[in-house]
């Protein structure tokens, strides 16, 4: 008879040799901005205290193949490397995974409008059938189980009280600024919160053009200035030594949601403080003490107009002092928009979970 041998479970078990080091070499691209010099040092280092590799297959094989599958790029002149679209599209990917992974099993969040109508996905809510409801939106199952509860099992007598109809979600079309703060308090105090931030931002990025092509997504990053940048620069993103222009983010923000055709506008801001900087003409005025009136005014100034042009703000404040939160409340208070108040971990459900409610539109 045959039997059946149990062993211990090991993840890496059938995996390659390469796969073994593509995965680690891949999230330490994100940590190393791009630079696959920097990222195959830290992946050699490695491999000598821990032994990921044997001799039958080294690092150098590793560089090899990586080069002949399209994910490295040898510069002739001087023999550096650098990574290529096809590895861009990569960290994307598994960023999408990793975040959207993680969101599939958390729980939804608040802030739920729903308006029963016709859509394109259904969803688990019913309501009794009116006139004008298409038959492919009844539910069968729910009435025939109202028909044999109003009327008995004998025989089957539908009537039009007994139909259930199935309620579906219209996914609107939405255009979307994602601002990234990239001032200098983004890795101080021993915290790297702009690799969090990007890996967001390459998810987002990944998500909506490979299932909703329809939507746009714009990136902005704001230090004392703010600049867009396209998804193909997301991995290379640094922080630099700047102060937080919020309003030049914002302004920029504005500008290219005024050109987009789409109903639907909003812009997700990611920052951990409070606005310190303002140009004004062609000098900076800068302030990282407390919260500056004249800063503060001009960016709730801002936060008006965006109310007034119906775009919210979405911010997610990955900060957790008193008086920055305080600042967001009011923020938030003034445009009408949200505020979320996230570490580190749970970014990326955050901003997930609200682009998906907020595309999620049900209208009668």
């Amino acid at each position: 008879m045959n039997g059946f041998l149990f062993s211990k479970f090991s993840p890496q078990e059938g995996k390659s040799p390469f796969d073994k080091l593509f995965g680690l070499f891949m999230e330490m691209l994100n940590y190393t901005n791009g630079d696959a010099a920097e990222a195959l040092n830290w992946l050699t280092e490695l491999d000598r205290e821990h032994g990921l590799t044997n001799d039958n297959y080294g690092i150098g094989d590793f560089i090899e193949d990586l080069r002949d599958k399209g994910y490295l790029e040898e510069n002739p002149q001087d023999g550096a490397y650098k990574i290529t679209a096809k590895s861009e599209q990569t960290i994307r990917k598994r960023s999408l995974e990793e975040i959207f992974g993680k969101l599939k099993r958390a729980t939804r969040g608040n802030h739920r409008v729903y308006k029963s109508g016709q859509g394109d996905e259904l969803n688990p809510e019913t309501r009794p059938y009116e006139f004008g409801d298409t038959l492919d939106a009844i539910d069968y199952t729910g009435s025939l189980k109202n028909a044999f509860i109003n009327h008995g099992i004998d025989r089957l007598s539908l009537h039009e009280d007994d139909l259930e109809i199935r309620e579906t979600d219209f996914k609107s079309q939405t255009s979307t600024v994602l601002m990234i703060d990239i001032s200098h308090s983004m890795i101080l105090y021993g915290e790297d919160r702009i690799t969090p931030a990007k890996k967001v931002a390459m998810a987002l990025s990944e998500l909506i053009t490979t299932r909703y092509p329809k939507d746009t997504l714009d990136i902005v990053v704001f230090g004392n200035d703010a600049w867009q940048i396209e998804m193909k620069d997301l991995p290379y993103l640094q922080v630099g030594p700047f102060h937080t222009n919020t309003v030049a983010g914002l302004e920029l923000a504005m500008e290219i949601l005024r050109r987009r055709k789409n109903p639907n506008k909003q812009i997700f801001m990611i920052t951990d403080g409070k606005p310190t900087c303002l140009k004004i003409g062609n000098k900076y005025y800068k302030n990282s003490f407390g919260i500056d009136s004249k800063i503060m005014n001009r960016t709730l100034n801002l936060a008006g107009q965006l109310r007034r042009l119906k775009i919210p703000v979405i911010t997610f404040m990955i900060a957790h002092d008193a008086y920055l939160q305080a600042f967001v409340r009011n923020f938030t208070e003034v445009n009408n928009g949200k505020a979320f108040y996230s570490s580190l971990d749970g970014l990326g459900q955050f901003i997930f979970e609200d682009y998906e409610r907020n595309k999620k539109k049900t209208v009668r």
